[in-house]
């Protein structure tokens, strides 16, 4: 027995068109370009290998010998083992993978002749029928094989000599090589769905608001800037959508909501790409806990659906959504959780001289508030590993939430942390246009200042809520994030098909 090495390479051969595996590859395509088309479009598969896998899975080697069924699939040659008169190949199509059985004086004589002219990677048409092996594999005898679409360009030896960049990079060629991979993207596209039919099985309508914003707003965040040459203005890629969804709330759009990008120029990082998903949900006549209720049935329901259990394991990390998940104050949470003495939570100087003693940066101009989202940074958020609801933060660093009734210097708000990051961020809105219209002005005095995340002063947002906007909360969930924890995947990228990368050298 002889595994395929011809039309096969090393990822370091992947760089070069002038390997001699690429050179030969070329001179064989273009012999075989003589007497067929190798890119043509009329084969057409009448199933997939799954549909087969569920329809004679179950049947033993002699009751499928005892009749003959013939299947029509297409898919990707992945590999080749070849036996004198006898070849075996794997096929994987986007349902799955199944053996290929060629035997010569079995298999039409043309399709034995085009067979000695493929390569690995390679995208045929296979007529078949369908046997199981003694060793009890479900596979497909080889009628007729066509050649569906030549590959140029081989694929790597073997998955794991791929490198974690070049994964990234040619995602093409990680989906080809992983069913791991496939799975992720699979999951996501399940989670995304899930979050539609959750939303709209409670109301909830799906819109959708610009993605260029005259003013960049919605979040405390350094935005993307570009430039409309017809309007001859500057356009900004928005950093999040919630003011345009609280505009429709204004206009009596109950319960609505959005599934997509935003973007932030900021850093890049297992946990960070500039262009990221975003679900955000607003709804009239609720308040922040009626969300974190919510978003604890979403959470426990999401993850019975693909995990199977509400309990998990991220990267070795046992973590549980079985509501009702825990609740602490910001405040308190600093110094239960984070250990930063009292005084350092209630005192300006003594915070920020802490959090020198840690490690950070003296920034004189920040208000207490910020100071403490910068130790809560570094002390608490770290060791918040199963689902956590954060409450009440500082109105200083929450300019578009709902004061608190009993305490205005803190705010109806709530971030949700799970293996020691954010997930979600919600609160009960801020509807009184004249606080906001106060607020507002004190982050433009920020940005004023030298910080780049302060928001700007939206007129028009100020203008929609002076027609009034019903008492209501709202929540943005990063969907990438959320799809991290749940296929176990470490870095951001693993989740986004194509995530933004340094240029290559």
């Amino acid at each position: 027995m002889s595994k395929e090495k011809e039309g096969e390479t090393k990822v370091g051969e992947m760089e070069s068109e002038s390997s001699p595996v690429m050179e030969a590859r070329l001179q064989k395509s273009a012999r075989l370009a003589e007497t067929r088309p190798i890119y043509p479009n009329t084969f057409r598969p009448l199933t997939q290998v799954e549909d087969i896998r569920q329809e004679f899975g179950a049947l033993s080697h002699e009751e499928l010998a005892a009749q003959e069924h013939y299947r029509v699939v297409a898919g990707r040659l992945m590999a080749r083992r070849d036996y004198g008169k006898s070849t075996f190949y794997d096929l994987s199509d986007p349902s799955g993978k199944i053996q290929l059985y060629l035997k010569k004086d079995l298999t039409q004589a043309a399709s034995v002749e085009l067979a000695g002219q493929l390569d690995i990677g390679d995208i045929v048409g296979v007529k078949g029928r369908v046997f199981k092996t003694r060793t009890g594999e479900l596979s497909l005898l080889i009628d007729t094989l066509e050649l569906v679409s030549k590959s140029l360009w081989p694929l790597p030896e073997k998955f794991h000599e791929m490198s974690v960049e070049l994964r990234y990079r040619r995602r093409y060629v990680d989906l080809i090589m992983s069913e791991t991979s496939k799975k992720v993207f699979l999951t996501r596209s399940k989670v995304i769905a899930f979050l539609r039919r959750f939303l709209e099985e409670r109301n909830f309508l799906e819109v959708e608001t610009p993605m260029m914003h005259p003013i960049p707003g919605g979040a405390t965040a350094r935005p993307f800037e570009t430039f409309h040459n017809a309007l001859d203005r500057k356009l900004y890629l928005r950093v999040a959508p919630e003011l345009y969804l609280k505009r429709l709330l204004v206009g009596g759009l109950g319960r609505v909501y959005e599934i997509n990008r935003s973007f932030r120029n900021e850093g890049v990082s297992v946990q960070h790409n500039p262009e990221f998903t975003m679900l955000e949900f607003y709804q009239s006549y609720a308040n922040f806990g009626d969300l974190m209720d919510l978003t604890e049935v979403m959470f426990s329901e999401l993850a019975k659906l693909v995990v199977g259990t509400t309990d998990l394991v991220y990267q070795g990390t046992p973590l549980s959504f079985q509501s009702p998940f825990k609740r602490v104050e910001f405040l308190e949470s600093l110094s239960t959780i984070g250990g930063v003495p009292r005084e350092a939570v209630t005192e300006r100087e003594k915070a920020l001289d802490y959090l020198v003693k840690l490690g950070g940066e003296r920034s004189p101009a920040d208000p207490l508030g910020k100071i403490l989202a910068k130790l809560f940074d570094l002390t608490v958020e770290p060791k918040l590993i199963d689902p956590t609801f954060v409450t009440m933060y500082p109105a200083d660093i929450s300019p578009l939430a709902r004061s608190n009734d009993a305490s205005p210097e803190l705010t109806d708000r709530f971030e949700l942390f799970v293996a020691g990051r954010e997930i979600a961020n919600g609160f009960s809105e801020l509807n009184d246009p004249l606080d906001q219209k106060r607020r507002f002005l004190a982050q433009v005095a920020e940005r004023e200042a030298g910080d780049e995340e302060g928001m700007y002063f939206d007129e028009d947002y100020i203008r929609a809520l002076m027609y009034g906007m019903p008492p209501a909360a709202g929540e943005g969930v990063g969907v990438d994030r959320l799809v991290m924890l749940l296929t176990d995947a470490a870095s951001i990228r693993d989740v986004i098909l194509f995530p933004h990368l340094r240029p290559e050298k």
